[in-house]
């Protein structure tokens, strides 16, 4: 089923809807290829590893009577780490604010019902839920039925929608819920706005993407990216980028750099060939590798990178 991102639901006499809608669910359950599927173009970079959204990225879904923003949370999840800390509590304060909420859960996992601790936090707050059964496309039809039952007396959702949000199965009707539950308000943004992401926070984010599908093991969880800076040289209609990616050991640098430069190359290929499709120009990419000694248990470290919820 293709959901079209961009069709508003009938509404009375012109009224026009809007709010905040929080993604929430526990690690890489499919929150951001959630959100990118209900906008239909991507803002929130996806990998098949846990853990990969650090920041809330919001998207902006624009109708003829509607407007969403939409709020993709890091993974709510227990974790001693000082970094993962901070991204729980980042994903928690999302949710002070918001008008509904999408509860996504990962169908495909044994014990669905160890990640109903979630509801307690959202208990708290209040808030509309929708459950979203993320990945039906992955178990057979007749398991649903058995999920469903476990979960829908723990919780009084406005609605539980079976989804797969890789293949937009089932996205048009979490549209239809949301529309249903906004609030009557204003147009927080221009229509044709997609994200508040600055370009800053745009390009780390696919830097740290490419690192996350071509690294192993703990490395791509050791690497931060900050953007040093970015010059604009519309007479060759081109655009300069000058980025650090920061490690935590030095081993784990050789391994970001590769053998004669391969790794860090390939990464800046991936990267520079996006980011021109995104901005219609030549990218020039600058990119260095740094130790910054266990920055993700540093609070200051974390605070410097833009990582600290304090």
């Amino acid at each position: 089923m293709d959901s079209d991102p961009h069709r508003s639901q009938p509404q009375e006499n012109g009224i026009f809807k809007s709010g905040f809608v929080a993604i929430v669910g526990a690690p890489n359950v499919g929150k951001s290829t959630l959100l990118n599927q209900l906008l239909g173009e991507k803002v929130a970079i996806v990998t098949p590893k846990p853990q990969t959204t650090r920041k809330q990225i919001r998207g902006i879904l624009s109708g003829e009577n509607y407007q969403i923003v939409f709020v993709d949370t890091p993974g709510i999840h227990e974790s001693k780490r000082l970094l993962n800390k901070m991204l729980v509590k980042w994903a928690i304060s999302a949710l002070e604010d918001v008008d509904v909420v999408l509860f996504v859960v990962d169908v495909t996992r044994r014990r669905v019902c160890d990640e109903l601790g979630i509801l307690d936090l959202l208990r708290q707050v209040g808030r509309p839920v929708i459950l979203v059964l993320n990945k039906i496309d992955r178990v057979a039809k007749e398991s649903l039925l058995p999920i469903i039952d476990s979960l829908k007396d723990a919780y009084p959702f406005e609605a539980i929608i079976p989804i797969s949000a890789k293949y937009s199965d089932g996205v048009d009707i979490v549209l239809d819920e949301i529309l249903r539950l906004l609030p009557e308000g204003p147009r927080f943004y221009e229509e044709d706005v997609k994200t508040d992401q600055m370009n800053e926070e745009l390009i780390s984010e696919l830097i740290r993407e490419k690192i996350f599908l071509m690294a192993e093991e703990e490395v791509p969880y050791s690497t931060a990216v900050e953007v040093d800076r970015i010059e604009h040289d519309p007479e060759r209609s081109r655009i300069k980028i000058f980025a650090t990616i920061y490690v935590e050991r030095p081993s784990q640098k050789r391994i970001i750099i590769g053998k004669d430069g391969r790794f860090i190359k390939k990464v800046g290929q991936m990267v520079r060939e996006e980011l021109e499709r995104v901005f219609g120009k030549r990218v020039y990419l600058d990119l260095w590798v740094k130790v910054l000694k266990d920055w993700s248990k540093n609070e200051k470290s974390l605070k410097r990178l833009g990582l600290s919820f304090n």
